[in-house]
């Protein structure tokens, strides 16, 4: 799972107030470099939700310290005009990071969902719907 991905993801348990942004605990990440698309990258910041994004990186990095290397520290709030250095950043985190095996937690409800062979499997039990 790439964490443009889940960005994007959320529970939907029957009583969860927000479900959002779900929890990462991963046992196994890879690395795969891809090229970088800077003009997608470009249409795609403003549909993603950075502060999530920024939550995502510091729980990956305090279980994983040296998988993420980037050039630069990702700055706290999301420029509206960002360099070439902050996007290949951007593009390393959100498309060559891949979460494996692991899971993600409803922040609400501690109620997981297991990631296996990279595919997270957000399907809710009858008695959540």
């Amino acid at each position: 799972m790439r964490l443009v991905t889940h960005n994007y993801l959320q529970s939907n348990v029957k009583g969860t107030e927000k479900g959002y942004p779900l929890i990462i605990e991963a046992t196994k990440i890879e690395l795969e470099e891809s090229p970088v698309d800077y003009e997608f990258l470009q249409k795609l910041l403003p549909k993603l939700k950075y502060d999530a994004l920024l939550s995502a990186v510091q729980q990956i990095r305090s279980e994983n310290n040296d998988i993420i290397l980037l050039e630069d520290e990702l700055p706290s709030t999301l420029p509206s005009d960002p360099d070439e250095a902050l996007l290949r950043n951007l593009h390393k985190i959100l498309f060559d990071l891949h979460i494996v095996e692991g899971h993600l937690k409803c922040p609400d409800t501690a109620r997981t969902f297991p990631i296996t062979q990279g595919i997270p499997n957000m399907i809710l039990h009858e008695d959540e719907i």
